[in-house]
């Protein structure tokens, strides 16, 4: 079989007449998005209006020759790829430093790996740029107490009321100043402040090792400690961009929903992050890709087993549900050597093995930790919190409705960026109407490869669209119940630490399995292929225009010290 070229080759002279004009078109839009930054946020006051402009008018134009690559691109995993490559770039440079979840720790860890460090030291310090960095950029800037407030204008003297939510702004102590991100990086290019930081309470090497590598990159060209991150994060993308498009390239069905979860804001936020969600993502849409196969031979099956093995690496236990996944497929699909029930079982050997040997290594080639204090605090008591859980079901299940409401039901969180604290409304908003628009969408009729003919999950079995639907339930209470257990003070009446992120393959599959109902109750007027290219023009948009809005929200303004 002749394999397919990446880039199409122009066999007649193309409309070269219709990029021109979106040329124009974005330049002029660049231009007016330019002033709106200029009037609303005072930009002309720190930057001149010129450079404003300019790297507005050649972004906007850059999205269009973007478009064009994508458009020339072959194969729908091809062009799938390409918008996560060039989306993941964009969040990489607009999510500043240590910003993500738990970035500070995971920067740290890598860079020690980086150095060649594959054992965990609590005693050992790092270069003085690199203590420069994490002192001034800690992460977190919007903190919740610095939301609200009061403040005196220093030229009438007038007492008002202030509102920075969703803005990088920190205040120090319940009484000190409020700075910006302009304040920290003058603070890590100073070197204001180089006190010694040690190795982070992290002990894993396996899901930092695309970081590491990047890292490494890095220094080789020269690069401090800033750069190293952003070379990290590049690394850690790159493996995130692989595995989405292996996916996309198994996938048989749902493509369009595959793409929708993969190009989600909150998805690239994480997997253009120094965060090992990147490779867990990627691992989870993988095995949703390969759910949608027609047929699951042997390598399929080995296939999915290294991506079960792999997620159980960074989370265990929880991830062990994975290895059920596969049994809801019907009998006449599983073609792999040997019965299910023995790749289940041996799955889920490799995965308790992993976990095992990963554990071990954490403990023996740790030196000089003292003990770890428990996460949560003393409040945090897991073996009382579970007898409080099983004394208590009733209640447990009040907490779990109360927290989905308090929380939107997760699924209204998919633009709540940082440590829970960065929330854009507009991605809150659109994030459960692109999941939508993906179902509508991959509920096409027919599969993206016309030869096939063969039902696949778009048309399932109503009981096996149950069992999916259940793992979904199990999958959240289960990830709910773990962070109650382990996270958060006994009896509370509300689970700590939750987050949109933990939910996204529940997402994914959920969708899924509404595309299916949607096949087979509607007449879709689209066909797959057409399908496909609403998705890209649908979701590639959406993503940048949610790197855009973090930077706006980071780096543009209000950037103003109260």
């Amino acid at each position: 079989m002749k394999q397919q070229p990446f880039f199409k080759r122009p066999t007649a002279p193309q409309p070269a007449a219709r990029w021109v004009f979106a040329c124009i078109a974005a330049a002029l839009l660049g231009v007016a998005w330019a002033y709106y930054w200029r009037v609303f946020y005072y930009l002309d006051t720190r930057l001149s209006p010129l450079l404003i402009t300019g790297v507005c008018v050649a972004g906007a134009v850059g999205a269009v020759l973007a478009a064009l690559l994508v458009r020339r691109a072959m194969g729908f995993a091809t062009k799938g790829a390409l918008c996560i490559a060039l989306c993941g770039v964009l969040f990489v440079f607009a999510n500043p430093p240590m910003q993500a979840p738990d970035e500070s720790v995971y920067y740290l860890r890598a860079y020690s790996i980086s150095q060649g460090h594959f054992d965990f030291d609590a005693t050992r310090t790092y270069p003085d740029d690199v203590a420069a960095l994490t002192n001034a950029l800690p992460g977190a800037w919007v903190n919740a107490h610095t939301s609200q407030g009061l403040r005196t204008d220093p030229d009438t003297g007038e007492v008002t009321a202030y509102s920075n939510a969703g803005y990088a702004l920190k205040q120090y102590g319940e009484d000190g100043p409020v700075q910006g991100l302009a304040d920290s990086f003058g603070a890590y290019f100073s070197r204001a402040d180089t006190t010694p930081v040690t190795e982070p309470v992290s002990f894993l090497i396996l899901p930092f090792l695309p970081q590491a590598l990047g890292m490494v990159v890095a220094r080789l060209l020269g690069l401090g400690a800033l750069g190293c991150l952003y070379g990290g994060r590049l690394g850690n993308l790159a493996v995130y961009l692989l595995l989405c498009w292996l996916a996309l390239k198994k996938a048989e069905r749902y493509r369009p929903v595959l793409l929708c979860v993969m190009l989600l804001p909150l998805s690239l936020f994480m997997g253009a992050s120094l965060s090992y969600d990147a490779y867990l993502l990627g691992c989870y849409y993988l095995m949703l890709a390969l759910l949608t196969r027609r047929r699951w031979d042997t390598q399929t099956m080995l296939l999915y087993a290294i991506a079960c093995v792999g997620v159980n690496i960074a989370k265990p236990y929880l991830n062990l549900l994975w290895v059920l996944l596969p049994l809801c497929l019907p009998k006449a699909r599983f073609c792999a050597k040997g019965r299910r029930w023995a790749w289940g079982l041996a799955m889920l050997a490799g995965c308790l093995a992993a976990t095992g040997l990963v554990e071990w290594y954490g403990t023996v080639f740790r030196y000089h930790y003292d003990v770890i204090a428990r996460m949560g605090g003393e409040d945090v008591n897991q073996l009382a919190q579970l007898r409080f859980v099983l004394a208590n079901p009733l209640r447990y299940l009040a907490v779990l409705v109360g927290t989905l409401y308090e929380n939107d039901f997760f699924i209204g969180q998919l633009g709540l960026f940082g440590w829970k604290d960065m929330p854009i409304a507009l991605l809150n908003t659109t994030g459960p109407l692109a999941l939508l628009a993906a179902a509508v969408l991959g509920g096409a009729v027919g599969t993206a490869h016309p030869r096939e003919n063969a039902p696949t999950l778009a048309a399932p079995a109503k009981r096996q669209g149950l069992w999916l639907l259940l793992f979904c339930l199990v999958y959240a209470v289960g990830a709910m119940t773990a962070m109650y257990i382990t996270y958060t003070p006994v009896t509370m009446v509300r689970i700590v630490g939750l987050q949109a992120r933990y939910f996204l393959p529940v997402f994914c599959l959920a969708a899924m399995v509404l595309a299916g109902a949607l096949a087979r109750r509607l007449a879709p007027a689209l066909s797959p292929q057409r399908a496909e290219r609403y998705a890209l023009l649908l979701f590639a948009p959406h993503a940048a225009l949610g790197a855009l809005l973090l930077a706006q929200h980071y780096w543009i303004g209000p950037i103003y010290t109260i």
